[in-house]
């Protein structure tokens, strides 16, 4: 409705309007985290938790109206028809903006359960969205680097460990956990930097994901495979927040977990490793291929529109 407004006002309504969201809805999610922690009862705090899904789900509904408010991009989606909101997920997708993250809780909130990241430990501290996290149960991870554990090698298996420890709040909810397999945004320099043998792809870092279906290979069943792209040279989330995003390409799709991928030791099983790296190398050599299809589609597009 407000598309009628010059792009930077109605980025600054948009942004105003995330911050008001958040602002308002974590201090309900604080005061439920805190009588999760003082009633020892377990059913109770599985409830608790269930109105703390509840609150950030209303909280990405919230932003799907700033976005419907100030926003009018076409939005190409394919694989929503096969979700399901009892189901359990292990997600991935290419990361093209740190706009992706808001996009794809658009695109999934109320079709799968709430997308639960694997963080690292000191992003505990970051204001506001560290606590949050921590009241959403999402894990906090204590990775340990190879230079670190041939130092150290009584800390082998302690980060699986901890992992499985974390993934113990899942057993009894759907859960979908999400990774970005390239572990940052795809930028040119990097792309260069990385001698990346991909066109439209970083390096994948395969770790992330071996080490969640190490802790939780019976549990999940498949994977969401998901490939996003942006026809538009603005990428950034201020570019998002003002429009500028004209068009937003999603695929997903759903993958089979290979029985023989689970329940191993990424750290320590040299021979899983190698097996996984390329199941996850073919993966993405199958994503790329298709960015390319999608990239010369719209290029023909415009140039015939030209």
């Amino acid at each position: 409705m407000l598309y009628f407004l010059p792009s930077t006002i109605r980025g600054c309504v948009a942004g105003l309007l995330l911050v008001l969201n958040t602002l308002t809805l974590c201090w309900p999610l604080f005061f439920i985290t805190l009588l999760k922690l003082i009633v020892p009862i377990q059913r109770w705090r599985a409830w608790c938790a269930q109105i703390s899904i509840r609150i950030a789900e209303l909280w990405m509904t919230l932003n799907s109206g700033w976005i419907h408010l100030t926003q009018k991009p076409k939005w190409h989606i394919e694989g929503l028809e096969q979700l399901q909101k009892d189901g359990w997920y292990l997600v991935t997708s290419n990361h093209q903006s740190w706009a992706d993250i808001t996009i794809l809780q658009h695109t999934l909130n109320g079709r799968i359960p709430m997308l639960k990241f694997f963080l690292k430990q000191e992003l505990i501290w970051v204001p506001f969205i560290g606590l949050c996290w921590w009241a959403l149960d999402f894990p906090f991870m204590k990775r340990y680097s190879r230079e670190y554990l041939d130092k150290h090698p009584e800390k082998k298996g302690k980060d699986l460990e901890t992992t499985r420890k974390a993934c113990k709040k899942f057993r009894n909810t759907p859960v979908a956990i999400f990774n970005f397999l390239e572990g940052t945004r795809f930028t040119p320099q990097k792309h260069r930097d990385q001698q990346s043998p991909y066109q439209f792809l970083l390096k994948p870092k395969a770790g992330g994901i071996g080490f969640v279906l190490g802790a939780m290979g019976d549990q999940l069943k498949s994977m969401l495979n998901i490939t996003i792209y942006y026809p538009s040279k603005y990428r950034s989330y201020w570019d998002f927040l003002c429009g500028k995003f004209r068009n937003v390409v999603i695929k997903i799709e759903q993958v089979e977990i290979p029985t023989e991928l689970k329940n191993k030791d990424y750290t320590n099983d040299q021979e899983f490793r190698e097996q996984f790296q390329l199941w996850v190398s073919e993966l993405w050599q199958k994503k790329d291929q298709l960015l390319t299809d999608i990239h010369h589609q719209y290029h023909q597009k415009a140039h015939t529109k030209s």
